[in-house]
């Protein structure tokens, strides 16, 4: 079984259509270059770590001022 380009990691787009934030309970959208999910509601990004969302508000970053109004990605 081969496994995917190194640093590359994509998120099942079934299970994305399930995810909400945690804390706003809103839909996520998927940065592929920063490889995380990411609510504009919350202004939280959660980080994917080895293909695995890790939804947790202590793990999540908050999102830049250009990031919330839909800049940067």
């Amino acid at each position: 079984m081969e496994s995917p380009a190194f640093g590359v990691e994509m998120i099942d787009k079934k299970l994305l259509s399930i995810l909400v934030c945690p804390v706003s309970k809103a839909p996520l959208e998927y940065d592929t270059e920063k490889n995380e999910l990411i609510c504009k509601v919350s202004g939280l990004a959660y980080p994917i770590r080895d293909g695995i969302p890790v939804m947790l508000e202590s793990e999540a970053r908050q999102l830049t001022a250009d990031e919330k109004l839909g800049g940067d990605h």
